[in-house]
């Protein structure tokens, strides 16, 4: 099986300096995506062709190039994910895909979870922000304004696990009873088994990302969430080696919460003691044991070693990096978002937190996300929702999730000319009401208008 090769542009590279080298007529690798994909794609192209020529006159535009995966896959080709299709993304570094079903049966995991393990596209990038006018069921939605990385390859996504009662799953649980004296799983000749793995190394490599992002977009912290008071090796571990990593390779751009607690009370009361800075960041001090005690009071001395660099306000200055459990997290972005800006956790909170902040700004439907290798320059944009089969072609649902995830991309080029008229564009046409039916039926006053109709009215707000 050959795909044919693309008959226009050039291939974007990535630079000995670690950047991308973008020609003007990058061939994109793209996947129209299952159920719903042709028409959302369709609409999709237009607005990002539209954009690039409004922004550039001609000088620059994108020479699609169509792979294949999923159910045209398998119709075309008798396999779900042609061999090609992963070499295209590999050769041209970057692209955008629809939705794509998952293959039902035994074994067959995900196609987008393949995808992002083939490449290593180890960020899940979700910028969460709310258009004004999108129905929304919070009270203040344009108070969200979150971007979450989220690690891609890791954790209970990996796919390690193993059915209850198989051979397999035996031989892991007597393993665990008899070399590793594990005796907590409660009914084990009836448990699935399920390793999560969590690197220092996947950790690193996603932190840093993020935290690059957060200084290079002038953000204003970063927040690890985690699960770290239960799962104190995995998470914890996540949670220790991302501070562990800002302290050690951005100690000049950043401050921990808890160290802008110990200078804040400094600055306060210069002649505050050691002792007195640790119960205040402490409550519980006096009741710890003496060697917790002596770790919080040489976390103080550590914070303060800081002064000249950090002291006297010049903290107030600097990226935020702290941390928030899991479970909170998810109550505390609806009840105090403006307390999160770019969140780094690993893969399974981010896949409920992404999704729980998609419905507070209008739903998955407009929710865009990226996969990407920030070392070795790969990456696909893609939908964030499902092939909606019911919906397929019938020119109805709402374009917004890949139009959005193709304006990521065309920022991701350094094509902000063309990214920031989608963005207008998409403005324009949810504040005038000319919306698909999803928000149609929500907005009061809305004409409701096709897939391809909302596509059209994008494009005409771009000016």
């Amino acid at each position: 099986m050959r795909f044919p090769e693309p008959t226009s542009g050039q291939a974007i590279t990535m630079s000995p300096s670690g950047h991308l080298e973008v020609p003007d007529n990058p061939i994109i690798p793209y996947i129209e995506g299952d159920g719903t994909g042709p028409d959302i794609w369709r609409a999709s192209q237009r607005v990002l062709d539209a954009a690039v020529e409004k922004a550039y006159g001609g000088k620059k535009s994108i020479a699609w190039y169509e792979v294949y995966a999923g159910e045209k896959c398998f119709n075309k080709f008798g396999n779900w994910l042609a061999d090609e299709t992963v070499e295209a993304y590999r050769k041209y570094l970057v692209g955008i895909k629809g939705p794509l079903t998952t293959p039902i049966g035994k074994g067959i995991r995900s196609l987008n979870v393949a995808l992002r393990q083939l490449l290593d596209l180890y960020v899940c990038l979700r910028p969460v922000r709310w258009y004004k006018g999108v129905p929304s069921p919070v009270k203040d939605p344009g108070a969200v304004d979150m971007v979450i990385f989220r690690e891609n390859t890791e954790d209970i996504y990996a796919g390690i696990e193993w059915e209850a009662e198989s051979p397999e799953a035996k031989k892991v649980i007597e393993f665990l009873q008899k070399e590793m004296g594990v005796k907590k799983i409660r009914f084990p000749g009836s448990s699935g088994i399920g390793i999560k793995p969590v690197s220092r190394e996947g950790t690193e490599r996603l932190v840093r990302s993020a935290i690059e992002y957060a200084l290079k977009f002038n953000r204003k912290s970063v927040t690890f969430v985690h699960k770290g008071n239960i799962m104190k090796f995995t998470e914890g571990a996540f949670k220790n080696w991302g501070y562990t990593l800002a302290a050690r390779d951005f100690r000049d751009q950043v401050v921990t919460e808890r160290e802008t607690w110990i200078l804040g009370n400094k600055e306060k009361n210069p002649d505050i003691s050691v002792e007195a800075n640790a119960r205040e960041i402490e409550p519980g001090y006096d009741m710890a044991p003496a060697d917790m005690q002596a770790e919080f009071r040489a976390e103080v001395e550590a914070a303060l070693k800081l002064w000249d660099t950090h002291g006297q306000g010049k903290w107030k200055k600097k990226l935020k990096v702290r941390d928030s459990i899991a479970d909170i997290t998810l109550q505390q972005v609806l009840t105090r978002p403006k307390d999160f800006d770019v969140i780094a956790t690993l893969n399974l909170n981010g896949d409920y937190l992404s999704d729980a902040l998609a419905a507070q700004i209008g739903g998955i439907g407009i929710a865009p996300g990226g996969n990407i290798n920030y070392v070795t320059g790969h990456a696909i944009f893609e939908a964030t929702h499902g092939t909606a089969p019911k919906y397929a072609n019938l020119d109805k649902v709402n374009p917004g999730s890949v139009i959005l995830s193709g304006q990521m991309m065309l920022n991701h080029l350094g094509w902000t000319e063309a990214a920031n008229l989608i963005d207008k564009g998409m403005d324009g046409a949810i504040g005038a009401k000319t919306v698909t039916y999803d928000f149609a039926r929500l907005m009061e006053g809305a004409k409701e208008i096709k897939c391809s109709e909302f596509a059209g009215e994008i494009i005409k707000h771009m000016g």
